[in-house]
């Protein structure tokens, strides 16, 4: 058996612990309670989100109902908030160092794991740059950069520097979404489809047009986006291909949701069909079990999945939609992203 992964987490916020808890052993009961509530941490994890939904057996919190993934030993950890990381070391049975700097966390490590729950992606290329700067292969949680031209940097520094890069959304490679894809034929060629997300904000638009490329292919075109709001209505077109929706697909955020769901409706010459409410966060977990999967693997390998490619397409569509929402909603072409 090959040794573990050594692994540096940078961000210790809800997506930090999530993907910790998935690669690592823990305590069950520190997770559940890993600081009082009267705190007020700054993180929902802290108040026991992750438990709540990888603990789904009522009759014992210390019986984890979603499927790990091994291979893994964190051994660093850091956050702008210092509380977080020391509360993610003490809930680990590894107990990784908490480090002082985010730099320091790619010291000594096979892979550097850069989390991201709700924050735009804007910092990423500055977290990134250490690690790849030693070589250091590197996993960039959601979206892998708020702009398409620093995603691109980023890639550019892993090659530069030998460093495997990969980033994905959990709605990317969702069990879930491959079952409703399979359901197309149903309906015959695709027309148009609908896409109910969760909000405008680059965090959660990226999810959107994840689960739109998994559902119907990448190959995006042009992007138009309206409100209220942040990309209340964005419409997602792949041009004139034959083996995409040819009306496109619309994404409609905003409302309330039930534990983060997202829903799909598909429509054709035969009918529509609708996704069972299987994509929310009682299901989520599986996406990111296979995200580790494939993130061990190209550790281990020096091989990146070809899904890289979809997140910058999907980087680039919301820069498109953001460009579209302030030019009067004028349909916008991926090629002029730069």
């Amino acid at each position: 058996m090959s040794d573990p992964i050594k692994v540096g987490i940078i961000r210790c916020d809800t997506h930090g612990m999530y993907y910790a808890a998935l690669m690592s052993g823990h305590d069950p009961l520190k997770l559940q309670v890993p600081v009082p509530v009267e705190d007020d941490p700054p993180y929902s994890w802290q108040n026991g989100a992750v438990h709540y939904y990888f603990y789904g057996f009522c009759a014992d919190p210390r019986q984890m109902t979603v499927e790990t993934v091994g291979g893994f030993r964190i051994v660093n950890v850091w956050d702008v908030h210092r509380d977080a990381a020391e509360n993610i070391s003490a809930v680990l049975d590894d107990r990784p160092r908490v480090c002082d700097t985010f730099d320091q966390v790619s010291e000594g490590v096979d892979l550097v794991f850069i989390a991201d729950c709700n924050e735009d992606g804007s910092d990423h290329l500055a977290l990134a740059t250490p690690g790849l700067e030693r070589g250091v292969v590197t996993f960039v949680d959601k979206p892998l950069a708020n702009e398409v031209t620093d995603a691109r940097r980023i890639l550019d520094l892993g090659r530069q520097h030998g460093a495997p890069v990969f980033s994905a959304s959990i709605l990317r490679h969702l069990p879930a979404a491959k079952q409703f894809r399979v359901r197309l034929p149903d309906v015959g060629p695709v027309d148009c489809a609908t896409i109910r997300g969760l909000s405008g904000h680059i965090a959660g638009q990226i999810h959107s047009v994840s689960l739109a490329q998994a559902v119907f292919g990448n190959g995006i075109a042009h992007v138009r986006a309206m409100g209220p709001g942040e990309m209340g209505v964005t419409h997602l077109s792949w041009g004139d291909r034959e083996d995409r929706p040819r009306s496109g697909v619309v994404i409609q955020n905003g409302g309330a949701h039930y534990h983060c769901s997202m829903h799909m409706t598909a429509y054709g010459p035969q009918g529509a069909i609708l996704a069972e409410n299987n994509i929310n966060d009682w299901t989520f977990p599986s996406g990111a079990a296979r995200i580790l999967d494939l993130v061990r693997e190209m550790v281990r390998t020096g091989e990146v999945d070809d899904s890289l490619d979809d997140m910058v397409e999907a980087v680039a569509a919301v820069n498109a939609g953001r460009r579209s929402l302030a030019e009067g909603s004028r349909a916008v072409s991926l090629d002029e992203i730069a």
